[in-house]
C-alpha cells in the first residue's frame, strides 16, 4: 500500500528540500546584488502580498479544475520562473517573479490537500501526514546545512538552479500519479467577479452549517498565529534578552529541528495507539506551552530544552490538523474554503505579528512574549475542552 504513496512523498519531499536552499541562497543573492537589508526584507513581503491577493479568487478555478494538473502545471511555472532569477540585474524584476512565483504557490497548497485526501485512504491519513511533517523537518534541518556548503563550494547560482530542478522532479512525481477524481464532475466556467462572489456565499453557507468544525478550526488557528507571530521575536530575545551570539543561535535551531524530525518519526510510529484527538489538541497544548517555556527561559539551556519540547510536539499537532481538516472539509468545496480561510490567516497573522512587534518596542520584550504565549495556551486548553467532547466523537472517528 506504501509503495502508491512513495511517489507522491518523494515529489512533496524533494521540494521541501529545495524550498530551503532557494531561500538561503536568494537571501544572499539579493543582498549581493543590492547590499540592503530592506530589499532582503522585501522577499518576505512580496510572498504574502501575492498569496493574499491570488487566494481571493484561487479557490474558485481550483474546484474546477484536475487538482493534478494544477499541482504540476504550478511547480512547472515555478522551476521556470525560479531559473530566472539569477540572471536578473533589477531587483524589481526579482521581485516581480517572485510575486508570479508566489502566485502559482497559491495554487498548489489547496490543491495537494485535496489530492491526498482524495488519494490516501482514510486509515493511513495520519501517519501519511506524520511522514510529511518529518520530511518537512528534516528540510528544515538540513536544507540550510545543505545550502551552507552549497553556497561556499559552487555558488548561490547554482543553489537557486538546484532548488528550481527540484520543482521539475516534483511536477514528474506528480504526473506519474493516477488521477484522484473524476473529469466529469469538473464544471469548467470562465471565472467571473459574480461566480466568485457566489463560491464565496458557498464557503459562508458552509460556515454557517458546520458550527462545530469553525470553532475548533478558529481555535487551533488563533492558537497558531499567535505562536508564528511571535516567532517573529525569537531572534531579537535570544540575542537581547538571553545574551546569546548567532553561533548559539543556530546550534538551538539546529537542535530544534532534531526535535521536530524525533517527535514527527515518534508520531508516525503511534498512529493506531494514541487517537487523533490526541494528536491534534494535545499536541497544540503541549506545542503553546513550549513556546510560553521558551520565552520564559534565562539562558541556553532552558531555551534550548523549552524548542526541543516545541519541536516535539508540533509535529503531533500538525499531523493531528491536517487529518482533521482532511477528514471534515467536503473535498468538492476544499479549494475554495482553503483560499477563503488563507486569505483570513495571512491577515490575522500580520496583525498579530505588528502587534506584538509595536507592544515590544513600548514595554519588556520578555513580558509581551509571554503575554501572548499564555493566551495561546489559554486557546489551547479550550480547544482540548472542546475537542474532548463526547457529542462530537465523529469529527476524529477514523477507518482502521
Amino acid at each position: 500500500m506504501w509503495k502508491k504513496y512513495s511517489l507522491l512523498l518523494s515529489g512533496i519531499g524533494v521540494s521541501f528540500f529545495g524550498n530551503w536552499i532557494y531561500l538561503i541562497a536568494l537571501n544572499i543573492l539579493v543582498l549581493d546584488m543590492t547590499n540592503s537589508a530592506a530589499a532582503v526584507a522585501g522577499i518576505y513581503i512580496v510572498g504574502p502580498v501575492a498569496k493574499l491577493l491570488t487566494n481571493f479568487f484561487a479557490g474558485s478555478i481550483i474546484d474546477r479544475q484536475n487538482k493534478r494538473r494544477l499541482m504540476i502545471l504550478s511547480d512547472v511555472i515555478r522551476g521556470l520562473l525560479v531559473l530566472l532569477v539569477p540572471f536578473m540585474g533589477s531587483i524589481w524584476t526579482v521581485y516581480a517573479i517572485l510575486f508570479i512565483a508566489n502566485m502559482a504557490s497559491s495554487f498548489f497548497g489547496p490543491s495537494s490537500t485535496f489530492y491526498i485526501t482524495k488519494f490516501v485512504e482514510e486509515k493511513d491519513r495520519r501517519r501519511f501526514n506524520s511522514i510529511m511533517s518529518m520530511l518537512s523537518s528534516g528540510s528544515f534541518l538540513i536544507g540550510p546545512a545543505l545550502a551552507g556548503i552549497l553556497i561556499a563550494t559552487v555558488g548561490t547560482t547554482i543553489c537557486v538552479v538546484i532548488n528550481a530542478i527540484t520543482f521539475f522532479l516534483c511536477a514528474v512525481c506528480i504526473y506519474l500519479l493516477p488521477n484522484a477524481e473524476n473529469e466529469s464532475t469538473l464544471k469548467r466556467e470562465p471565472i467571473t467577479l459574480k461566480m466568485i462572489m457566489a463560491d464565496w456565499q458557498v464557503v459562508k453557507l458552509y460556515i454557517k452549517q458546520d458550527h462545530y468544525f469553525i470553532k475548533i478550526y478558529l481555535l487551533f488557528q488563533f492558537a497558531l498565529m499567535i505562536a508564528l507571530s511571535l516567532d517573529s521575536q525569537e531572534v531579537t530575545f535570544i540575542k537581547q534578552n538571553l545574551g546569546l551570539s548567532n553561533k548559539m543561535y543556530g546550534m538551538i535551531v539546529s537542535i530544534t529541528g532534531i526535535g521536530s524530525i524525533i517527535g514527527a518519526s515518534v508520531s508516525a510510529m503511534l498512529v493506531k495507539k494514541i487517537s487523533l484527538q490526541t494528536y491534534f489538541a494535545i499536541g497544540m497544548l503541549m506545542t503553546t506551552v513550549g513556546y510560553l517555556l521558551f520565552y520564559s527561559s534565562i539562558g541556553f539551556w532552558s531555551a534550548t530544552a523549552a524548542f526541543i519540547f516545541l519541536g516535539f510536539f508540533m509535529s503531533f499537532a500538525n499531523s493531528g490538523y491536517d487529518t482533521f481538516y482532511q477528514k471534515n472539509v467536503p473535498t468538492e468545496i476544499m479549494g475554495r474554503f482553503g483560499s477563503v480561510t488563507a486569505m483570513f490567516l495571512s491577515i490575522l497573522q500580520i496583525s498579530f505579528t505588528f502587534i506584538i512587534g509595536a507592544l515590544a518596542e513600548w514595554f519588556s520584550l520578555q513580558m509581551v512574549t509571554i503575554g501572548f504565549s499564555a493566551i495561546a495556551v489559554l486557546l489551547s486548553i479550550i480547544l482540548c475542552i472542546q475537542v474532548f467532547q463526547k457529542p462530537n466523537q465523529r469529527y476524529y472517528a477514523e477507518t482502521s
